[in-house]
């Protein structure tokens, strides 16, 4: 004779095809645009990246990241983005949303208001919040799931962390680093945001 059914027993497989999609989504639009990009617009859309200080570019904080300068930059962001994001969503779809969006705003904010002149674009600083994001999650909840993923992400792309530090050149490592630290606030907002639902009592049958 079987026993009941928990009600959360096909959880895990469920939040993996959810990531999966989100992930699957967040790619399809970065390559959408940057397809229409090159091949409608001449690539005149990098005019939305974020350029610091100048009042008509603050709106661009919510279209930089999914901005690219060419082909071979989406290509170099794919991978890391696709694993980081991947991770990330295991957390829930609407943490996962709410996690870009602080990620989005504060980093590109801090982008717009303390980085170098010229145009800052591209989803590496989505690339670093989610890093931020997995690394602070596991430190705040020290749960298995969360060091487990954590623990990979750092596998996998911890030598990329010098890459929030100043260097010259073309890359905005001000993206990186303020992603990063956007990655870090989110974690901890949410935290304190789903607190107050773990400290309610469990209702016993």
């Amino acid at each position: 004779m079987s026993g009941p059914v928990r009600p959360g027993a096909s959880r895990p497989p469920q939040r993996v095809r959810g990531a999966g999609l989100l992930t699957a989504a967040l790619l399809a639009s970065l390559w959408l645009e940057e397809l229409s990009d090159q091949l409608v617009f001449g690539g005149h859309l990098d005019a939305y990246g974020i350029v610091p200080r100048h009042l008509s570019s603050l709106g661009h904080i919510f279209t930089a990241p999914f901005l690219h300068a060419d082909f071979v930059h989406l290509i170099g962001n794919t991978l890391p983005l696709a694993i980081l994001a991947f991770l990330s969503a295991l957390g829930g779809a609407a943490r996962f949303v709410l996690a870009t969006l602080i990620i989005v705003v504060l980093g590109g904010g801090l982008v717009w208001l303390l980085a170098r002149a010229g145009n800052h674009l591209g989803a590496s600083e989505l690339v670093f919040g989610y890093f931020g994001l997995l690394l602070a999650s596991a430190w705040h909840e020290r749960r298995p799931a969360s060091l487990l993923t954590a623990g990979l992400a750092l596998l996998l792309y911890g030598g990329a962390l010098w890459g929030v530090l100043p260097s010259g050149g073309r890359i905005s490592w001000e993206s990186h680093l303020f992603g990063f630290v956007a990655g870090v606030v989110a974690a901890g907002w949410l935290r304190g945001a789903r607190q107050p639902q773990q400290k309610k009592p469990r209702r016993l049958a």
